[in-house]
């Protein structure tokens, strides 16, 4: 068995004892991805192997992993599959682990965000940089209710420190960031480099509403500046205007050519999508489509709180807290309108679903974390429809209250990203 080259301590001595044991190699690998569901109760990291043929999930030895901080909410990893942090509310901090080969976690770090009460986190393509979301600026906290911001940490990429966190940059935006999505790179016509955005969800009570705030990263350290379109107050207590996002919005996702943005609005049952302005004063801000909202179905898609593309691009699915169910649509590429994809209905999931990922090795094993049973639900995908259907044994038990759930492929499994010419 091997473990990935990350050269940290507890890495070195997890080999040392493999090779003690006499496991100097492994055996054929079936395993074609890695699964993590976080608990906001225990605590701690319950890991999964992906059968490659069937998508059924078995818990690896030694999962649950502890170590995260109190009521961790959000999980990100990178995107070669080497790291997992998440992201704690109650203690405000992020928690770094390295990733075997074997989809063991190790637990590294831990730092603070700049502010409090942590809700949502993304990685660029590139691996580069860790954005997290908090509620409340320093000096507000649910005492006295304030605006929050998002946390930049630079990602280190060589050398024995490679995965640690490095010293955190502030964005201050407005009331209640509940999302954030990074784009992939993407040239624009005439231009000599690429562009990177990220969107943020916002979801004011002021009387400006929620809306979606636009920022291009800085590609060498990570710092955000505010696209067309966005602004943001400089006087405490911040406030921030961007495009507007329906009356309850919950998720944000990129679709993956960077010409397309989706927003879930929770309170409408209904998808939201944005087109991505390209090349000339305004690039980078975002126009709502002509077409949106799309229902995610009355009766079979109610209370929509997150929604992932899977790694083609053509399918979006949105996870359903109050009818347990995932919605399927299909992506048109050329306005970005989405249609229901043909099935019986809503595939059905465990209670109270709270995310949904795609593992991105095959793209063919979707997972919903389900956080009323303490379950994780698996469907697999119809390349060619889009479709639903559940994966064998399906649910598989998880930590108490799972709040997210995220996946990584294994080894070679995993795809680089290209940059994307609009």
């Amino acid at each position: 068995m091997k473990l990935k080259s990350i050269g940290r301590a507890a890495l070195a001595t997890g080999m040392s004892l493999a090779i003690g044991l006499g496991s100097t190699a492994c055996s054929r690998d079936y395993t074609v991805a890695y699964v993590y569901s976080i608990s906001s109760q225990n605590a701690t990291v319950s890991a999964y192997a992906v059968d490659y043929q069937s998508g059924a999930l078995t818990q690896i030895n030694g999962s649950p992993f502890s170590g995260t901080g109190t009521n961790p909410v959000a999980v990100a990893v990178t995107p070669d599959g080497n790291f997992l942090y998440v992201v704690s509310q109650r203690d405000s901090v992020v928690t770094e682990f390295a990733i075997g080969t074997d989809g063991k976690l190790y637990g590294q770090n831990t730092y603070n965000l700049t502010g409090s009460f942590g809700t949502a986190a993304a990685i660029d393509s590139t691996g580069s940089y860790l954005y997290v979301t908090y509620q409340f600026q320093t000096g507000f906290g649910s005492a006295s209710p304030g605006p929050g911001g998002i946390t930049i940490f630079p990602i280190t990429q060589s050398g024995s420190d490679v995965g640690s966190l490095g010293t955190a940059i502030n964005v201050n935006v407005g009331n209640n960031p509940v999302s954030i999505a990074i784009s992939n790179p993407t040239i624009l016509s005439g231009a000599t480099s690429s562009s990177v955005y990220a969107y943020v969800v916002d979801a004011e009570t002021s009387t400006t509403g929620p809306s979606v705030i636009g920022f291009q990263e800085n590609q060498t350290n990570g710092a955000l500046t505010l696209l067309p379109g966005s602004s943001c107050t400089t006087t405490s207590p911040t406030a921030c205007t961007g495009v507007k996002a329906g009356v309850e919005p919950s998720s944000i996702v990129v679709e993956p050519t960077t010409k397309y943005v989706y927003v879930t609005d929770k309170a409408s049952n209904a998808i939201l999508g944005y087109g991505i302005n390209g090349a000339g004063p305004t690039a980078g801000g975002l126009t709502p489509l002509v077409t949106s909202p799309f229902s995610t179905g009355t009766g079979t898609g109610l209370f929509p709180v997150n929604l992932t593309i899977e790694p083609r691009g053509k399918f979006i699915y949105t996870a359903n807290q109050n009818s347990n169910t995932v919605s399927a649509f299909a992506i048109n590429i050329g306005d970005g309108s989405l249609s229901g994809v043909a099935t019986t209905g809503a595939a059905t999931v465990g209670t109270s679903p709270t995310c949904v990922t795609v593992e991105p090795a095959l793209g063919l094993y979707l997972y919903t974390s389900n956080l009323r049973d303490g379950s994780i639900s698996g469907e697999k995908i119809d390349a060619n429809t889009g479709q639903l259907s559940g994966i064998d044994n399906t649910p598989f038990p998880t930590g108490t209250d799972p709040s997210c759930v995220t996946a990584v492929a294994n080894g070679n499994h995993a795809h680089a990203q290209s940059v994307i010419v609009n």
